[in-house]
Order: C-alpha cells, then sequence, then structure tokens
C-alpha cells in the first residue's frame, strides 16, 4: 500500500472546507455583520490580549494653551485602539529635552514595559533641535518603545 503522507486532520464537506474553516468563516461574517460571539468567559489573565500602551506627552510655554494638542493625541491613539497609560503636561518651554522632569518620566514608563510608545502633538514638543530630537528617539527606542508624532501639517515641518 503506498501512502501519500497526507492525513486530514479534519473532515470537509464538499467545498473542501474543514471544520475550522467553516468557523473561522461564520466568525468574520458575524464580525462582519456586528453580531457578537458567544464567547465563553476565560479565567483572569489567561488567553487575554492586552491594548498597546502608549504615554501622551505634550509640552508648551508656562502660559501656553496646550489642551487642543492633548486632544489630538487623545484622539490618535483612540483611532488605533492604544490605550493611554498616562497623560504627562508640562510646562517647560524650550528647555532642552534632558533637562525636562516630563519626558524621563515618560521614558521611564517605556522602560518598566508600562507603555510602547510615546506620543506627541508635533515634534517641536520634544525639541526644535534634531539631534535632540532624535537622540530621545533612540534612548526610547532603546528601552524597547517609540516616540510618535501624531501627525498634522505643523507636525511635518523641516528640522534644522
Amino acid at each position: 500500500m503506498v501512502s501519500s503522507g497526507y492525513e486530514p486532520q479534519q473532515s470537509s464537506d464538499r467545498t473542501g472546507r474543514t471544520g475550522g474553516d467553516r468557523r473561522r468563516r461564520r466568525a468574520l461574517a458575524d464580525a462582519a455583520a456586528g453580531i457578537v460571539p458567544d464567547v465563553p468567559q476565560v479565567s483572569e489573565g489567561y488567553g487575554r490580549i492586552e491594548r498597546f500602551r502608549c504615554v501622551i506627552y505634550v509640552c508648551g510655554a508656562p502660559q501656553a494653551d496646550i489642551a487642543g494638542p492633548r486632544q489630538e493625541c487623545s484622539e490618535y491613539a483612540e483611532a488605533f485602539g492604544w490605550e493611554i497609560a498616562e497623560v504627562i503636561e508640562e510646562r517647560a518651554g524650550l528647555l532642552p529635552p534632558q533637562g525636562r522632569d516630563g519626558l524621563e518620566r515618560a521614558l521611564w514608563r517605556v522602560r518598566r514595559g508600562e507603555a510602547g510608545a510615546v506620543l506627541t502633538a508635533c515634534r517641536s514638543m520634544i525639541s526644535s533641535v534634531r539631534q535632540e530630537y532624535e537622540e530621545l528617539a533612540g534612548e526610547i527606542e532603546k528601552a524597547g518603545g517609540f516616540l510618535h508624532v501624531a501627525g498634522g501639517p505643523r507636525a511635518e515641518r523641516p528640522m534644522t
């Protein structure tokens, strides 16, 4: 007797789909239709997937209104399904990144694994000097995260 080496793991229907294929397709169709699946409750911490977490960092001059940039970052994180670990508002003005307690706290959160990104509204909230910005981005990457600018036209201006 000659064996092909292929043994089907599940029986298939006349379309060639296995039971697992049919369940996956049904789940996709249900999700597209907005039907919530009946999922058995699992014990705490088992089989759960945690959302990606970020720290929002906004900085401005002492009298500046930074509510708009903070809201922009919050909406950006929400659009990507990111959980906000902390919102850090700093009134440091033009201090270099190394002299800011808020940036150090954001980096600390990444180092501890409490966040995977530092999200800011525009590059100048980190530094208007390219080298300082890139140094901080490098530190965050070494810690296991990344520095991300939420976007918008003012965030894309070239740095000198």
